[in-house]
């Protein structure tokens, strides 16, 4: 049996994984965050926001990944460089935190996952477990979404993209390693108190509908494109491999709400704050979907006055 801790330091991947993967868009509610790059320009998921004393970088990242990404584009990494401080939407490296929000996103017994979801979709689930060699007893333990959220997870990783190369985890390593600040806008506790205020509904909803996305390829077509875009800096095309999920999956818009754009107005608070420190910029890391749209937070704090520029 997989220690409890190693369980949880999985689902610490996961959820962000899952995050992105869930947070559709409505195509037509959305509008480009920028032009096009021009032909041969190469973009990055990285935009330079200026108030009049400071600036911040704001970088989309990608929750797991390949080792040949890294380092990672020179703009990005001068970006870094110049900046004092890293901010994270949470620490995914904190064990302690994750244990501590472990009774929010697992059940106690007698209860579990097959009494939550019922015999057909825990036999459903089981098939999966076995097709990414994940063990039933720890996961058995889990609610729907923290559950699900496994499944998503082993399929980046099925594709080749490992968690142990997940861009945050590499700017985690890399602020320890310099000595810089690190910061979270969230944290575990406040992403997992997010995660635990799901109603038994939703949770069985999330967790038809994701293995359902997982069964008819949807996932692993998802996750091709969501790479393809963030590497070439594309927040228009992400937004429309986000908007297929949104079509096909019962339930995905609402979650979408949820679980990003509900989330906006409390971190461009936060980062305004940032803005307003003197000569101290800011590497702001989130993940990728978080900048894209006219509610993403490019545009946010573009209407807030400030000057946005992708680099």
């Amino acid at each position: 049996m997989v220690p409890q801790r190693e369980v949880m330091s999985r689902i610490a991947g996961a959820f962000a994984a899952l995050l992105v993967s869930l947070a559709g868009s409505s195509a037509q509610a959305q509008a480009p965050t920028s032009a096009p790059a021009a032909s041969g320009e190469r973009k990055n998921f990285l935009w330079e926001v200026s108030s009049l004393t400071n600036k911040v970088y704001l970088f989309g990242t990608i929750h797991a990944g390949k080792k040949d990404w890294f380092p990672l584009p020179e703009v990005v990494e001068k970006a870094f460089t110049e900046s004092k401080v890293l901010v994270v939407e949470a620490d995914i490296t904190d064990q302690e935190a994750m244990m501590k929000s472990a009774p929010l996103l697992m059940y106690a017994p007698p209860s579990n996952l097959e009494t939550a979801v019922g015999p057909e979709e825990y036999a459903r689930f089981k098939k999966h477990l076995a097709r990414y060699s994940l063990p039933e007893a720890p996961l058995r333990q889990l609610k729907p979404f923290s559950a699900v959220s496994m499944l998503v997870f082993s399929e980046w990783g099925r594709l080749g993209y490992l968690p142990n190369f997940g861009v945050d985890a590499y700017l985690i390593q890399k602020a320890r390693a310099e000595l810089k600040p690190l910061i979270e806008i969230e944290g575990v506790e406040t992403q997992s108190a997010l995660i635990g205020s799901l109603t038994p509904e939703q949770n069985r909803q999330i967790f038809t509908g994701t293995m359902k996305a997982i069964e008819s390829g949807l996932t692993s077509e998802q996750i091709t494109g969501m790479v393809n875009a963030w590497q070439s800096g594309d927040a228009n095309l992400l937004l429309e491999i986000a908007r297929k999920y949104n079509d096909d999956v019962p339930g995905a818009k609402e979650f979408e709400e949820m679980f990003i754009w509900a989330r906006h107005d409390a971190m461009v608070k936060k980062i305004e704050g940032y803005l307003g420190e003197a000569r101290k910029p800011h590497f702001i890391a989130v993940g990728a979907l978080h900048m894209a749209g006219p509610r993403g937070l490019v545009e946010l704090l573009r209407k807030r006055g400030f000057v946005v520029k992708q680099l």
